[in-house]
């Protein structure tokens, strides 16, 4: 039961619907979810007089971020605000227990990531149709409209934050476009997601050889250039390169195609990086620092470093950076590092930052060296996505990604049955 749980779960991750419990507050229904199926699996433990709780590496760097979290609200300014991020990590950190405290093999294994993958193809289709829309109506109709559709799934509170400092418009040129999202509430967040289970479609099409993963691969690829999210493509092209180099470096008879397809993806990726066009602009702008995000957002690092020096142990308080900055800010100001690594420091310490670091290293390398299934290899590349552009973005209080990383993370020490190695 829990198996099937966990897959409708990861299915129905990027298209979760919000409720309004209480005017001001959205809450996503994924962390209710996440919490009924953690409740399921306790009780199903308590019943068997059974509690497996890993005694592994992996869950004292988790236990150590939650402890280094919990005790830089001694220094919060607003302890609500860091109430609500704790709570919100709590909401998903147990499905870490779950992972591990249940039997997988090759099967299940597969059919999580079939679901997992094709929420992705469908969440990219909706994007990819959400950007063409604007060449039919026009940007500003579309955005008033993709405002509408996106708000169950946003909330009413949030949507209306979203709105007022929305990045969904970009500038290429002399045109502005309509980024693709999807239902997610930024393309930033939607490139995040797509970067990370490209790996893993990529994966189960070379583990299966069934078409649909490839056409999905194909739809995820598009809906992610189409974010025009410099630190996806950053993301997205690390996590692929490095799957490449796993698969191609091994003794893989299975893959005797791989050379083909490694080839088409690399066409298509010089073709778009190398002929003039709104995605190859959008990215090459990534290393011009005098452009006016990448300057302002070197101002942003700089003045992160400078909190960082001042509370160097347990930082401003976890959901304290917008406060720490602006002491007018809301609870929903987007203020933030625009890296990850640093609204960690910023927030929780430098020592929680390392922990995280470590954290995010080890799954990496851990899932490199599990031969035992081409999708660890999908995995592992798919944390790379994640790392590369964390160093851009914060997403570890995304609903929708948070989940994701989890689920990647605790992979790497599964209880995983299987009689015969892939390599």
């Amino acid at each position: 039961m829990l198996h099937k749980l966990l897959y409708i779960f990861a299915l129905y991750l990027p298209f979760q619907i919000a409720i309004n419990p209480v005017p001001g507050i959205d809450l996503a229904s994924i962390r209710i979810f996440s919490l009924i199926i953690f409740f399921i699996w306790l009780a199903s433990s308590l019943q068997s007089k059974s509690i497996y709780i890993p005694n592994k590496f992996l869950t004292f760097l988790i236990t150590s971020f939650l402890f280094f979290c919990f005790f830089s609200t001694l220094t919060a300014e607003n302890i609500w605000w860091s109430a609500r991020k704790l709570l919100f990590l709590l909401s998903f950190i147990p499905l870490f227990l779950v992972i591990n405290g249940i039997s997988w093999n090759k099967n299940k294994l597969q059919t999580f990531c079939s679901y997992l993958v094709l929420g992705a193809g469908i969440s990219a289709s909706i994007g990819i149709f959400q950007f063409i829309l604007q060449f039919f109506i026009g940007v500003r109709n579309t955005t008033i409209f993709w405002f509408d559709a996106t708000m169950p799934f946003l909330g009413k509170t949030f949507s209306m934050a979203v709105f007022q400092y929305n990045s969904w418009l970009v500038e290429i040129g002399d045109t502005t476009l309509m980024r693709a999202i999807s239902f997610f509430p930024d393309p930033h967040m939607f490139s995040f997601y797509l970067s990370m289970i490209f790996p893993v479609s990529l994966a189960l099409y070379f583990l299966t050889y069934k078409k649909q993963y490839f056409f999905i691969s194909i739809l995820i690829l598009i809906a992610n250039f189409l974010s025009f999210s410099r630190g996806g493509y950053l993301g997205f092209l690390s996590g692929l390169l490095f799957f490449l180099i796993l698969i191609s470096t091994k003794k893989m008879e299975k893959f005797q195609n791989l050379k083909y397809y490694v080839g088409i993806f690399s066409t298509l990726l010089l073709l778009i990086i190398f002929i003039p066009n709104p995605i190859n602009q959008r990215f090459l702008s990534s290393f011009n620092i005098n452009e006016g995000s990448n300057s302002e957002r070197i101002q942003i690092w700089s003045q992160a470093l400078h909190i960082i020096k001042e509370n160097p142990f347990f930082g401003v308080g976890i959901g304290n950076y917008s406060s720490a900055t602006n002491s007018n800010s809301d609870y929903r100001t987007p203020i933030y590092a625009h890296n990850t690594y640093l609204d960690i420091a910023v927030e929780t310490g430098i020592i929680s930052a390392i922990i995280w670091i470590t954290l995010i290293l080890w799954s990496i390398i851990k899932l490199a060296r599990n031969k035992s299934n081409i999708l660890f290899f999908g995995f592992s590349a798919g944390i790379i996505a994640f790392s590369v552009h964390s160093f851009f973005d914060t997403a570890i209080f995304s609903v929708h990604i948070l989940p994701v990383l989890i689920f990647f993370s605790s992979f790497a020490i599964i209880k995983y049955d299987s009689n015969t190695s892939i390599l």
